[in-house]
């Protein structure tokens, strides 16, 4: 198969972005010596000023092993979603990723999610097994949220969210086990999507509407009318994200118009 994959930066820690992208192009070896993939891409949109295109240019050197490397600059902050879908037109491949420039992946990774994809036709998209930084499992596939649920997990005090467990432990699909492949999930993480690259297409990428926050959410609803997204817990990844409430007023701005957006698209669900 032929690969693509885009990595949005904005201000990246650059230490972070340059692990990423050398985790990646280990991952493509991996599977073009497992006869997968034949040729990749790898399109870094940076939606940040032009002092800072010269340090990311440099991580991203790290991927000239694994194939082409393109880069993207100029166009401003347009968001998470809309930066995605710059590459769109300039898609040639059978499989295309979306990532995170602060993940990392393991070597297998994406051995696991080509297989997947390879070995069932209903299959459109898969998730990874996701762990933190310290090794903690996170939880990253998502059942269909409340309002309710939502504020519990980014705003409400610790012992409102222990009283209310159950209510967030059944969004975080806690009781998926972390060993068992699942499909479908309704709702994947955009820190790490493989796609068919023609479905990808097919339903429009993004949704430029989105900002920052739900568009994977979004995306992953629009899929799931067409496919399945699978979880595959051999494609593994390290993900060192955080939440939009630790990271001031404006990501908690945007989250809650995203938020506000994607019941009004899908549908209100309060409690």
């Amino acid at each position: 198969m032929k690969l693509s994959a885009t990595v949005v930066t904005y201000r990246p820690d650059i230490v972070v972005l340059e692990r990423s992208i050398t985790s990646l192009a280990a991952s493509i070896a991996r599977a073009r010596d497992a006869g997968l993939v034949s040729q990749a891409v790898l399109y870094v949109v940076d939606n940040g000023p032009a002092d800072a295109l010269g340090p990311i240019a440099q991580a991203a050197k790290s991927f000239a092993s694994a194939g082409t490397l393109e880069i993207l600059h100029g166009h401003g902050n347009v968001g998470y979603g809309r930066a995605n879908n710059l590459v769109l037109p300039r898609l040639d491949s059978d499989v295309h990723l979306v990532m995170n420039p602060d993940v990392e992946l393991d070597r297998d990774t994406l051995v696991a999610a080509i297989e997947a994809l390879r070995e069932d036709a209903r299959v459109g998209a898969v998730a990874p097994a996701v762990r933190g930084p310290l090794g903690e499992r996170q939880y990253l596939c998502k059942r269909y949220p409340s309002v309710w649920v939502l504020f519990l997990r980014g705003f409400a005090p610790r012992f409102l969210r222990t009283r209310f467990a159950e209510a967030l432990d059944r969004y975080e699909m806690r009781d998926l086990p972390s060993d068992v492949a699942t499909a479908p999930v309704p709702l994947a993480s955009g820190c790490f999507m493989l796609m068919k690259t023609p479905l990808f297409r097919r339903v429009g990428g993004f949704d430029p509407r989105f900002f920052m926050y739900f568009e994977d959410y979004d995306l992953s609803l629009r899929i799931g009318r067409e496919a399945q997204v699978a979880y595959v817990p051999q494609a593994r990844i390290v993900h060192h994200g955080g939440e939009a409430s630790r990271k001031g007023l404006r990501h908690v701005a945007w989250f809650v118009r995203s938020a506000w957006r994607f019941f009004a698209i899908h549908g209100w669900k309060i409690a």
